[in-house]
C-alpha cells in the first residue's frame, strides 16, 4: 500500500489511467462525421475506459477471495447492462454534437428524452443490482462500489460537460 499513493481514496496510478482514456475519448469530440475509422476508435476508447474501469474497482474494492468469487460475475453482468446504456447516451451525445447548431425544437426534445430515458434506466440497474452485491458483499464494501463508480463517473460527466457545446438560443 506504501508504493501506491491514494487521493479520495482512489487508487492514483488507475485514476490516472481512467483520466487519460476520459480525456482521449472527450478528444474526439465525440465524431461529428463519424467514418469507419472514427467509430473503431470511437469504439477502442470506449473499451479502455471500461477495462480501466475494473481494474480501478478492483484496486479499490480490496476483496477477499470468498468476496471476489461472487462480486465479479455479478458485476461483470451488471457492467453489461449498464454498457447498451451507456452507448445508446452516446449516440444520443453524437447525434446532438453533430446538428446541435441547426437543432430543431422537436428534435432537441427527442434527444432529450432520449437521455432522460437511459438515465432513468442505468439507475434502475443501478437500484437492480444493489441487493445483488450486498448478498456476496458486506453492507459497507456495497457502498464503496457506488461511491467509486459515482466518482468514475463523475470524472466522465464533467469532462463530456466542457466539451459538449450548449444549445444556441
Amino acid at each position: 500500500m506504501d508504493r501506491v499513493r491514494k487521493k479520495g481514496g482512489l487508487t492514483m496510478s488507475y485514476a490516472r489511467t481512467l483520466s487519460l482514456a476520459v480525456v482521449a475519448f472527450v478528444g474526439l469530440g465525440l465524431p461529428v462525421h463519424a467514418g469507419e475509422a472514427d467509430q473503431a476508435n470511437l469504439q477502442i476508447l470506449l473499451d479502455t475506459i471500461r477495462a480501466n474501469r475494473k481494474a480501478l474497482v478492483a484496486a479499490n474494492l480490496q476483496l477477499t477471495d470468498t468476496e471476489a468469487a461472487g462480486f465479479w460475475p455479478l458485476y461483470d453482468r451488471y457492467q453489461g447492462e449498464l454498457n447498451g446504456i451507456q452507448d445508446r447516451a452516446a449516440k444520443v451525445i453524437e447525434e446532438y454534437i453533430a446538428g446541435f447548431s441547426t437543432i430543431g425544437d422537436a428534435k432537441a426534445l427527442t434527444l432529450a428524452k432520449d437521455w432522460l430515458a437511459a438515465e432513468s434506466d442505468r439507475a434502475r440497474v443501478r437500484q437492480t443490482y444493489l441487493d445483488q452485491f450486498a448478498k456476496v458483499l458486506p453492507g459497507r464494501k456495497v457502498v464503496r462500489f457506488y461511491q467509486i463508480e459515482n466518482k468514475m463517473d463523475a470524472v466522465i460527466r464533467f469532462d463530456l460537460a466542457a466539451e459538449i457545446p450548449v444549445v444556441e438560443q
